[in-house]
């Protein structure tokens, strides 16, 4: 089956013909920054006309939230013009064919674990570090999408109580310790600011300030490990995003984890589907709910 699979991002949005794993006709576009709503719903529309024709089905991966077809967000400012924004319903006015949308993190989750032994592996979390922390859980072989879309915001869960206020409301957040945008909150204070990417190439160079931030970072990933381990079993982690995959932070949160007692830990490794994880995560996850 062919599916026309779309991701939505803040910046971009990513379209492609996915038929099993192979990503074909993939374009990118930017995402529309003036007059939101209505260059989105122009925007689909056009996607849809692009590939008319050459899809039995549409999966949509998605920045926020998608709450019963509507896209919002945690924090729905963060998304200004595009807050409950009426994402299948968009869609649908311009194909018959059926639509299917889910979270952007968790169709990285469900694309990284069809890579996995699934034999033995009931329980899976993906958690991406980049300008934010999210995720994605799949329980008894299951992604988590159900009932209200917010499954896998793990990163809204706390790792210090007296911790900064995230953007979400909430004090202590793992995304407000963790995530390049709380990393880059405290290296633009430094004496000699700078940002993330800078922070990261200061801590490959032993620079005492950067290994402390980054390490501030990884330990609170460790601690959100262990409590998915000790809370919903979890067997695997696979770690994505820009600052989970930059060169030395994910060594440190296994050597976090690894000083934890033997039933708060479980094997970690790094995400290996870039740019498409989105895509074909989707399109395999959406395949899943028509075949129900």
């Amino acid at each position: 089956m062919r599916c026309l699979a779309l991701d939505i991002g803040g910046t971009k949005i990513a379209s492609a013909i996915v038929s099993g794993n192979q990503v074909t006709q993939r374009q990118q576009i930017h995402t529309p920054q003036q007059n939101v709503a209505e260059a989105m719903h122009q925007t689909l529309a056009q996607l849809l006309s692009d590939y008319a024709g050459q899809f039995d089905y549409v999966a949509v991966a998605s920045t926020g939230i998608i709450n019963k077809g509507i896209l919002t967000a945690l924090n729905p400012k963060n998304l200004g013009g595009l807050a409950y924004f009426p994402l299948k319903q968009s869609l649908s006015q311009h194909t018959s064919k059926p639509v299917y949308l889910l979270n952007d993190a968790q169709a990285a989750t469900y694309a990284e674990y069809q890579r996995q032994d699934k034999k033995h592996l009931q329980n899976f979390a993906f958690i991406t570090v980049s300008t934010g922390v999210g995720g994605g859980l799949i329980l008894n072989r299951q992604l988590l999408t159900e009932p209200n879309g917010i499954a896998g915001h793990i990163g809204h869960t706390v790792a210090d109580p007296n911790g900064p206020v995230c953007g979400c409301g909430r004090v202590g957040c793992v995304e407000a310790i963790a995530s390049g945008r709380a990393i880059e909150a405290v290296s633009k204070q430094w004496d000699d600011p700078c940002d993330p990417k800078e922070v990261f190439a200061r801590f490959r160079k032993m620079d005492e300030k950067a290994t402390a931030l980054v390490s501030r970072s990884a330990n609170a990933i460790a601690n959100l490990v262990a409590d998915l381990v000790i809370g919903m079993d979890v067997q695997q982690v696979v770690i994505g995003g820009s600052v989970g995959l930059a060169e030395g932070y994910l060594p440190l949160v296994k050597q976090y984890l690894a000083q934890m007692p033997e039933i708060y830990r479980c094997p970690l490794e790094a995400a290996q589907l870039g740019q498409d994880a989105g895509l074909i995560g989707a399109a395999a996850w959406a395949l899943t709910q028509w075949h129900d």
